[in-house]
């Protein structure tokens, strides 16, 4: 776990039970994120995947175990604002997140609970819109975007606080193709820029564009490491109840033909890659 604890959100044999419920949410979690690092969290429905999530910037307090983000120690009431300025969220449903009557006033809505000055206010919102790619919408209501541009604007009033981290909790769930693509560009971009991005989700395309892969199940970790070492064998994929990549199972069956591919083949590009080498 080498780096800063700064840079760094730390999680120590973390457990949570939900007020009322006969068994735990999550159950002995030891995991690390890193600033500049693409990591996605994989699982069943009930597999605990949102709960960790909502742990890491405290919106949620640990049962048991310890979460340390940026230096911060998520049990600490005192420190929770903080926390929320360094770890962004955002979830799968835009319209619970967004309040302004405009995009602009969104986008702004966070900072101005800063008490930033009007100049930095404006610095940040004119930033944010532009890494997004929405600023021709600074004027429109957000009730008259298409879903991906709402889950844009969020981004973007997410952004807007300079985030360390920011934390996706299925945003790209209610979304069709395009607008994936171009929300996982946006990750990848925001990544090159050295942010941490942990992204919740169900879909493993989108995993295998990560860094690193973590599979949770029954509240525990089920499998963690790079995409190419949890999502290319189908069948094990398959125990820890996700579906399969299509392109894994064609690779799988062109290896027992005689035509092993040189290494785990994730995308349909590199799959046409090794059919005609």
């Amino acid at each position: 776990m080498g780096g800063d604890s700064g840079n760094r959100i730390s999680v120590e044999e973390l457990s949570f039970t939900y007020p009322g419920a006969a068994r735990e949410a999550l159950s002995g979690i030891n995991l690390f994120f890193e600033q500049g690092e693409f990591c996605s969290v994989l699982g069943r429905n009930g597999s605990g995947k949102s709960t960790l999530a909502r742990c890491l910037n405290a919106i949620l307090a640990p049962s048991g175990g310890k979460v340390t983000s940026c230096g911060l120690d998520t049990r600490d009431q005192g420190g929770s604002l903080e926390i929320k300025k360094r770890i962004a969220m955002v979830f799968e449903d835009p319209d619970t997140q967004i309040v302004g009557t405009t995009v602009e006033e969104e986008v702004a809505f966070g900072p101005e609970n800063l008490r930033l000055s009007t100049d930095v206010i404006r610095e940040r919102v004119d930033s944010s819109l532009e890494l997004t790619g929405i600023r021709e919408f600074i004027g429109r209501q957000p009730s008259r975007l298409s879903e991906g541009q709402k889950q844009l604007v969020a981004i973007a009033g997410a952004l807007a606080m300079e985030p360390a981290f920011l934390v996706s909790d299925e945003s790209t769930s209610m979304l069709d193709t395009n607008a994936r693509q171009r929300i996982l560009e946006l990750f990848l971009s925001l990544k090159e820029k050295g942010m941490g991005i942990i992204h919740v989700t169900h879909f493993l395309e989108e995993a295998a564009m990560s860094d690193r892969v973590v599979v949770l199940d029954n509240g525990r970790v089920r499998a963690e490491g790079a995409p190419g070492d949890v999502l290319y064998d189908p069948v094990k994929v398959s125990e820890m109840g996700l579906d399969p990549l299509p392109v894994t199972i064609v690779a799988r069956e062109m290896s027992a033909m005689g035509y092993p591919p040189p290494g785990p083949v994730l995308t349909v590009e590199e799959l046409l890659a090794c059919i005609r080498a």
